[in-house]
């Protein structure tokens, strides 16, 4: 599903160029739960917003669904996230004064989807994501931290994306919330859906089946989880 080969990003300032990613490579297969870890400055914010298609790289090839991302036109790259990336994000991106529902259906506004389907399709995502019934006409800034992370877990959903990107999805929440959420994600991956999951937490990284560990623009170790049967 992803392929990345040798990708590089630098910035300049001035004078001065940084590079974030130095030679980055790897693959996702369809279907798996992968973390990719790292301290403060790692690169791995980078390297998300690259496997989002916010940004490109400075060389190197990125590959989604056997497209090469870097090649696309702005059209086609707001398709591209629109249609095939969810974003599950550490500060929710909620409208708060915005009912659960709503906000789920956000992304649909301006598909031409007729409202009665858009609303079916919001709360189908909603109870995909776990989310409590009783909670679908609340406004965002009524539910708990994590509420609130299972609703934006639902709005990635909403046009059935081949990935999901979380970014530090539990970076807000105290360890039970965090393991509450990481179970959500483990059950949507259950069911097929392809996580990338941003983190400088190990506990939460264990909790994956993959972990690509990065340091300083480099991948450090790239392996499987092993866990006691």
């Amino acid at each position: 599903m992803i392929e990345c080969k040798n990708l590089v990003k630098s910035y300049i300032n001035g004078d001065v160029e940084t590079q974030a990613l130095k030679g980055v490579s790897f693959s996702v297969a369809k279907g798996e739960f992968i973390s990719i870890i790292g301290p403060s400055g790692s690169g791995k914010s980078t390297l998300m917003h690259i496997l989002g298609a916010l940004d490109s790289p400075t060389s190197g090839q990125y590959f989604l669904d056997g497209a090469e991302v870097s090649k696309l036109n702005d059209d086609e790259l707001s398709d591209l996230r629109r249609n095939k990336i969810g974003f599950v994000f550490q500060s929710f991106n909620l409208l708060p004064r915005a009912t659960v529902l709503r906000n789920v259906m956000l992304p649909l506004l301006y598909s031409g989807i007729p409202a009665k389907e858009r609303v079916e399709r919001a709360q189908e995502c909603l109870r995909y994501a776990g989310m409590e019934e009783s909670k679908f006409n609340n406004l965002s800034n009524q539910l708990s931290g994590g509420q609130m992370q299972r609703v934006a877990i639902a709005r990635s959903l909403i046009n059935n994306p081949s990935i999901i990107l979380a970014d530090e999805p539990t970076g807000n929440l105290d360890t039970k919330t965090s393991h509450i959420v990481m179970q959500t994600l483990r059950e949507l991956n259950k069911k097929g859906h392809t996580i990338i999951l941003i983190t400088h937490e190990k506990e939460i990284a264990d909790l994956t089946d993959r972990i690509i560990s990065i340091r300083d623009g480099i991948i450090e170790s790239d392996m499987a989880v092993t866990r006691n049967q």
